[in-house]
């Protein structure tokens, strides 16, 4: 399980690195894209900090 979570979280960061990447040259301030986007990644960030604190507890149970 525990290598399931590791495998997800670097998934996550690719992602959102990726998703950073094509933010740069949007004009994105139209439609609150922006506030859409910055929910997204401080919902992102809270999960990933969440799944990253569960490491020890699924690494006792593998």
């Amino acid at each position: 399980m525990a290598n399931h979570i590791d495998r997800l979280i670097e998934e996550l960061d690719a992602t959102m690195l990726r998703l950073g990447e094509a933010m740069r040259g949007i004009p994105i301030r139209r439609g609150s894209f922006k506030k859409t986007h910055d929910n997204l990644v401080r919902d992102v960030a809270r999960v990933t900090t969440m799944l990253d604190a569960a490491r020890p507890v699924l690494r006792k149970n593998d």
